[in-house]
């Protein structure tokens, strides 16, 4: 049987794979195991992990433990996307049905509405250099994938887990297949603001941008263990966020993130 794992374990193996990449093949082949998604599948076993911890019977999570197929592929009012990690529901049976409206009419959804409004997904992603330089277009991005799905199923619960590195890995160093990190302070507050704005959507009858819930997991990989910031406090202490910001990590943290997806649920559909 596969073990679970913890997101620091996860958040590690992913920073051993990134840095012996380096160490290896330098920036290519740095580039290249991040394309491969064996990294971030990492923090795919931990969210599968911390959902079996809560109870969930393993069996009902996709892809299984310890794998990356097969994926849930469900439809939307734009489009069908395999998602990253699934729970499926209990007493529900998927029944071929053809969509009727959106930009899918006339498409075999082979799961139904109902099954797939009953359906728990959490995206996982990941951001470990050009915080800043690339932010319009991934958040564009997050809010879409919510807007798709909750357009179509209004009360599916939908969560969303996002990594970001602190210190963004030194390309220059990479060329020489050596390991070093640029000093500089990313969009931190940018991403934890951001990320609080579309966290929390308790209403399912407005608001189809927001994920019921939102966890931004915020790394410095430049030490090791990898350092994950899981207070204001700790961000502040290290220089990452200004005392008197009005962000707050904690509403983002991960500890509160599988429970509060599991009550949000069981709000709307029973256990």
């Amino acid at each position: 049987m596969v073990n679970l794992i913890s997101l620091q374990e996860g958040v590690n193996n992913f920073k051993a794979l990134i840095d012996t990449s380096i160490l290896e093949g330098g920036i290519d082949a740095k580039e290249a195991i991040i394309r491969s998604s064996r990294p971030i599948n990492n923090i795919h076993e931990a969210v599968k992990s911390a959902l079996i911890n809560a109870g969930i019977e393993r069996h009902r999570v996709y892809p299984p433990l310890g794998a990356s197929k097969p994926e849930m592929k469900l439809a939307g009012f734009i489009k069908q996307k395999a998602q990253d990690v699934c729970v499926a529901p209990n007493g529900y049976t998927p029944e071929n049905e053809i969509m009727e409206e959106g930009l899918l009419q006339e498409t075999t959804d082979y799961y139904g509405k109902a099954y797939t409004e009953r359906t728990i997904s959490i995206n996982v992603r990941s951001q470990i250099s050009s915080l800043a330089k690339n932010f319009d277009t991934l958040y564009e991005r997050t809010i879409a994938e919510a807007s798709n799905l909750h357009v179509r199923c209004p009360k599916m619960v939908l969560g969303e887990v996002y990594m970001i590195a602190v210190k963004e890995y030194d390309p220059n160093a990479m060329k020489n297949h050596e390991i070093a990190f640029i000093n500089k302070v990313g969009a931190v507050e940018k991403y934890i603001k951001s990320f609080q704005a579309i966290n929390g959507r308790l209403d399912y009858t407005k608001e189809d941008y927001k994920y019921e819930k939102v966890c931004l997991i915020i790394v410095d990989f430049s030490q090791t263990p990898a350092k994950i910031y899981h207070t204001n406090e700790e961000l502040i202490a290290d220089g990452l966020m200004p005392k008197n910001s009005h962000a707050n990590i904690v509403e983002l943290n991960w500890d509160s993130f599988t429970p509060s997806i599991l009550s949000t649920y069981k709000a709307r559909f029973g256990s």
